[in-house]
């Protein structure tokens, strides 16, 4: 599988197996935190899985060093420089387990960013139908972000080349600084002549790695876009709301209607 092959395939938080015909059992585990930041003073840290099932869960580990492209999507490959152990566990019904997560790479001046990913294995009666009860297990691989980071981090983002043609707004969200940029929701508000407020649009956002790009490329309510004559665009970081101010040339809508 290819680089954006993987980085499809690990999009989502939760990808689920494919479900036929039959029984489906979908076992349940939890895994904490949600993400893990290392540094040159603390080099390691732990993950906790959780069996909040009736079943014996199997799972292995693996980390692969995470990119993005232009439009946001993961792109990922797999790396040595994540530690982990263990990479095979077998955890008993509402039990625990520590995973043990380190660094075997320097850290550098801009941030390095990573994913480990937990998967679910098969069942041992999956494995060996004839000890089994049939039917189809529904497995669940979850992605933690593992970020190390820089002695001095830096903060920085901007919104820059906002443009609207034909209906169509694109923009592009830059991250200025060494540490990466979670952009919680990006707001659109649009004012017409008389200072009203005639489009009022959220966009989801993600992460911006440091000194990455994510392009947004959103399509405006006909009607709407046609009233509007300033466009205000903020996009809500952890700690700050990056914003612009965009004036809509005659036309930036399409052609009238008719």
């Amino acid at each position: 599988m290819n680089r954006r092959g993987a980085a499809g395939s690990a999009a989502a938080l939760f990808l689920l197996g494919l479900l036929t015909a039959g029984l489906a059992e979908a076992a349940t585990f939890r895994v904490s935190p949600i993400r893990l930041s290392l540094n040159a003073r603390s080099t390691s840290g732990l993950l906790t899985i959780s069996n909040e099932s009736d079943e014996i869960l199997r799972f292995q580990l693996a980390a692969f060093r995470w990119s993005q492209g232009a439009t946001g999507e993961m792109e990922l490959e797999p790396t040595e420089d994540i530690v982990l152990f263990p990479r095979l566990l077998t955890l008993e019904p509402h039990r625990e387990r520590k995973i043990r997560v380190g660094a075997a790479v320097a850290f550098a001046v801009s941030e390095r960013t990573y994913r480990v990913f937990v998967e679910e294995l098969p069942s041992a009666e999956s494995v060996n139908p004839v000890a089994g009860r049939g039917g189809v297990s529904v497995l669940t691989r979850m992605g933690v972000p593992i970020f190390l980071q820089p002695s001095r981090t830096q903060a920085g983002g901007a919104i820059a080349d906002a443009i609207v043609e034909e209906g169509r707004l694109r923009f592009e969200v830059r991250n200025n600084g060494n540490v990466h940029l979670m952009l919680e929701a990006v707001n659109l508000r649009g004012i017409g002549d008389g200072g009203e407020t005639v489009l009022d649009k959220q966009v989801e956002g993600w992460y911006v790695l440091a000194g990455g790009v994510r392009q947004f490329d959103l399509a405006l309510p006909r009607e709407e876009c046609g009233r509007v004559r300033t466009l205000q665009i903020e996009a809500r970081t952890e700690n700050a709301t990056l914003r612009d101010r965009l004036e809509l040339k005659p036309g930036a809508c399409g052609p009238p209607n008719g």
